[in-house]
């Protein structure tokens, strides 16, 4: 899994020319951030801060599905034909056309009623007269009764269509409303949801991310001078030495090596490789991954990781740094790490020379090593094969210089930029 890029630039200033350390180092010579980190630090939310954040946009977005959801349902009840004010307006509509009729029928009965007056012969008697024009009289008045029913009839089926017409608009308006929210909602819950995956990918966690120098990486085996063409096998213990577990230990390994001017990378001609307690398959660290989580590692237990160093025959004289450090992240939520990247300084002899018998190689600072710490049951794991015969190192300033520099940002500098969560992919 990756660690956080801020740890391979602070490596990699670490190896670069002197006048680049010289200029990094007293930024973080006292062990301490610089203010404008600790500022930013302090103003950042926690972890806890951020997943409490997410969990109220996730209920917000959640409520806001539900709402459209019940306004889509709402909208579409309200299109169908069996809708309350849609059966009104059907009715309405079946009311006027009935009324419609009706008024044919009485304007024809009116037409009808004048027609027989027209048609009365001058020998009609004045009974058959009256008649016909009582018929008259009262034809037109059924008209106008069937005009004024057509004319309610009429505007009822405005009204009911309005009513029918308006109730939907204001359903599709809501349900436009409530599409804008979870729109904004989901934009709010995925803004979350990045902030406390980043949060918890590196694992700035201010108030829980502590510098621990009870988790100590200490190289074992790695001689003091190493033969171009050759590889040599060592080990990394990591070391719990508080009283509690910690539930996932990320150790972190990274090589460099330089010619005898220490101005030259030779990097290309050296590797380093570990095995992880689940494969025997070799794999190669760099500056950007950790090596496997360890899990967990419990209070005062050490896990022994198997190393290999290699060195190209075609490399140059030179001299070369292996740097260590592990975090911690626990389940619930809590973070740190021990807080110097430590570098083990070894020389690089031309290839087929023979040194004789050399010591291990040592930490650029001498570190407190705890004594009643003891092996954890299954995660100890041996140091194969056989290490190289080689000779005591001679000083190394460039080199040294480089080391050097990485120690100084040791003391909780390193481990303010190094923090990672645990099970972040690779």
């Amino acid at each position: 899994m990756k660690i956080r890029p801020i740890l391979a630039t602070a490596v990699a200033a670490a190896v670069t020319m002197p006048a680049l350390l010289l200029s990094v180092t007293p930024a973080f010579a006292d062990g301490k951030p610089a203010a404008q980190t600790q500022d930013k630090k302090q103003n950042k939310p926690s972890i806890a801060e951020l997943e409490k954040a997410a969990a109220a946009a996730k209920a917000t977005y959640d409520d806001a599905v539900k709402t459209e959801s019940a306004a889509r349902e709402a909208l579409k009840a309200l299109l169908s034909d069996t809708s309350p004010l849609a059966v009104a307006a059907k009715a309405a509509e079946t009311a006027a056309a009935e009324a419609a009729t009706a008024k044919l029928a009485a304007d024809q009965a009116v037409i009808d009623a004048q027609a027989v007056l027209d048609a009365l012969p001058e020998t009609a008697t004045e009974e058959e007269r009256a008649a016909a024009e009582t018929g008259l009289t009262e034809a037109k008045a059924d008209a106008q009764t069937a005009k004024e029913t057509k004319a309610a009839a009429d505007a009822a089926v405005v009204e009911a269509l309005d009513a029918r017409d308006d109730e939907r608009v204001a359903a599709a308006r809501k349900l436009d409303q409530a599409q804008k929210a979870t729109k904004a909602a989901l934009a709010d819950k995925t803004a979350a949801d990045k902030a406390l995956a980043e949060a918890k990918e590196e694992g700035e966690d201010g108030e829980d991310c502590v510098p621990e120098a009870k988790l100590t990486t200490v190289v074992t085996g790695l001689p003091s001078t190493v033969v171009a063409g050759t590889k040599v096998d060592f080990k990394l213990r990591v070391t719990n030495g508080t009283d509690k577990t910690m539930d996932e230990v990320l150790p972190f390994a990274y090589v460099h090596a330089t010619d005898r001017s220490g101005l030259k990378s030779i990097d290309k001609l050296v590797r380093l490789q570990w095995s992880s307690p689940s494969s025997s398959k070799w794999k190669t660290v760099d500056n950007e991954h950790y090596m496997d989580a360890i899990s967990p590692l419990k209070a005062g237990a050490h896990a022994d990781i198997k190393m290999r160093l290699t060195i190209d025959a075609s490399a140059p004289a030179g001299n070369g740094v292996t740097f260590v450090a592990g975090d911690y992240f626990n389940d619930n939520g809590t973070c740190g790490g021990n807080p110097d990247l430590e570098g083990y300084e070894f020389l690089i002899a031309a290839a087929g020379s023979k040194p004789g018998k050399v010591d291990d190689a040592k930490p650029g600072a001498t570190k407190p090593k705890g004594s009643d710490v003891r092996t954890q049951s299954g995660s100890s794991r041996a140091v194969s094969g056989s290490l190289a015969a080689t000779g005591s190192p001679s000083a190394m300033p460039q080199l040294a210089l480089a080391s050097g520099a990485a120690m100084a940002m040791g003391g909780g500098a390193m481990f303010l930029v190094r923090r990672r969560r645990a099970g972040s992919p690779a």
